[in-house]
């Protein structure tokens, strides 16, 4: 059974639905046969590469909050965030464009290390003092997630380096309804919306489990020629 998860670097909700989603596949009983996906989504795709902007005034200005609000929906999601034993820092974050970042997961998914690329960068990004949209920082943790340093430096500096994969993943997502992250979808079939509760993603699992269709022959087709993993072939 797949799971693609629809995220984006700089949505603290899937920083958290990833913690949530992830307890409850430790816990699901078919854990082995779950393969976990992760697909691209740009939150704020027009914001301008290369920039960044506090994210207290950013939150303010997209939502039409005084400081003192968006600084309050900052402390709900970090209560939320510590509440699953994640890191989560109220002062001193910043926002900016994630299509790089996107653009290295992708190279990082090739390479088999996707996923320690995206913890180490949701916890960069939302409990460290560092900014992960300063390219040497994004350097030194694509090489800590392990991939080649010239390699991933190389990605970073052709804007064309796993921009079809990513935007191709956001095309994706605008098929299947997705207008928000984080979205879960199991084996294309079942969608969670949300950083929701774990109880909420095992209760998808076990669904998606049980109602996976299996595979029925073509009516009237006689059985074919076969060829078996001893080599054996009849």
């Amino acid at each position: 059974m797949r799971v693609e998860i629809w995220s984006d670097i700089a949505c603290p909700w899937c920083y958290i639905g990833k913690a949530r989603f992830e307890q409850a596949l430790a816990a699901f009983p078919h854990r082995d046969g779950v393969e976990v996906v992760h697909r691209s989504f740009e939150l704020d795709p027009n914001t301008p590469r290369g920039t960044t902007a506090p994210v207290v005034e950013m939150l303010a200005a997209k939502y039409g909050r005084t400081l003192d609000e968006a600084r309050s929906m900052e402390a709900n999601v970090a209560s939320n965030a510590h509440g699953e034993g994640l890191g989560y820092v109220l002062e001193g974050r910043d926002h900016g464009n994630t299509f790089d970042i996107h653009r290295l997961l992708h190279l990082a998914k090739a390479r088999g290390v996707q996923d320690a690329l995206l913890d180490l960068a949701y916890r960069t990004n939302f409990a460290d003092e560092r900014s992960v949209f300063d390219p040497e920082v994004l350097i030194g943790l694509a090489v800590e997630a392990g991939l080649d340093e010239t390699e991933a430096r190389a990605v970073l500096a052709d804007e064309d380096a796993y921009a079809d994969e990513v935007r191709a993943d956001e095309r994706e997502a605008a098929e299947l309804g997705a207008n928000a992250v984080p979205f879960f979808v199991l084996d294309r079939r079942y969608g969670v919306s949300g950083g929701q509760p774990a109880e909420v993603f095992a209760q998808a699992l076990e669904q998606a489990w049980k109602d996976r269709a299996p595979l029925a022959p073509v009516s009237g087709a006689a059985e074919g020629a076969t060829c078996a993993p001893d080599g054996t072939c009849a």
